[in-house]
């Protein structure tokens, strides 16, 4: 590991220095850690930098009671080794390629391979691909990328809108509730416009707002969604 980059109080980015073929924005990998015992633990963590990133980088969130994420937020330092496996996953991915328009949906640390997507289309200098996210924190201290997000906003050519549900500061002109039919209507594509739809979060999350944008009318084969669950970490 090359070094690590704080995000949030619970939340770091891990910076990997890996033989590396290349991945698809979206995708993720399986970090296994060895204890001194023997004792194995896995998890898979999306990747968030873009493919034309050299580097690999993986952002992870702190779960309390996890087995993996503790360590590797808290204890993991520059030149520590671990095994990485991937790059996994097809149906949740995006290329510039692929076109749009790009309507994304984050629950949290959901964020993470949407924020890959973001990335590779700021790297190949697609603006012309209509970018449009939506993202729900509790709080604006838990909005991960913060600055960047806020870069590719104004200068990337990509709409942000940010719901902060537990708590707002003075001043603040976003969202201020859970994410509802409403706001997915207000902040993304028209489904007469076939977007290319991501949803990431926890899964109650994706599949609420998964229900809803098709109740809005966008195909459900337009929309991918990947979930995680709330322990295990």
């Amino acid at each position: 590991m090359r070094e690590t980059i704080d995000e949030t109080a619970s939340a770091r980015t891990l910076v990997l220095d890996v033989p590396w073929s290349g991945h698809r924005a979206g995708q993720h990998v399986d970090v296994r850690l060895t204890a001194e015992d023997g004792y194995q633990a896995e998890r898979s963590y999306s990747i968030a930098s873009a493919p034309e990133d050299p580097a690999l980088q993986l952002t992870v969130e702190r779960i309390d009671d996890g087995e993996v994420s503790p360590w590797l937020t808290e204890e993991a330092r520059a030149g520590d080794q671990f095994e990485v496996r991937g790059p996994i996953g097809g149906h949740f991915s995006w290329r510039v390629e692929d076109g749009g328009p790009l309507f994304l949906v984050a629950g949290g640390s959901g964020l993470v391979p949407l924020m890959s997507m973001l990335r590779h289309r700021a790297n190949r200098g697609a603006t012309e691909i209509d970018a449009r996210l939506l993202l729900s924190a509790r709080t604006i201290d838990d909005v991960i990328y913060r600055d960047e997000l806020m870069g590719l906003g104004t200068g990337g050519g990509a709409h942000l809108a940010i719901t902060l549900t537990r708590a707002q500061p003075d001043g603040w002109q976003g969202y201020g509730r859970r994410i509802d039919a409403e706001m997915l209507a207000e902040v993304g594509s028209s489904p007469s416009e076939a977007p290319r739809v991501f949803v990431c979060g926890p899964t109650a999350f994706v599949e609420s707002a998964a229900d809803m944008l098709v109740a809005l009318g966008h195909d459900p084969r337009a929309i991918h969604a990947e979930r995680f669950g709330p322990t295990g970490g």
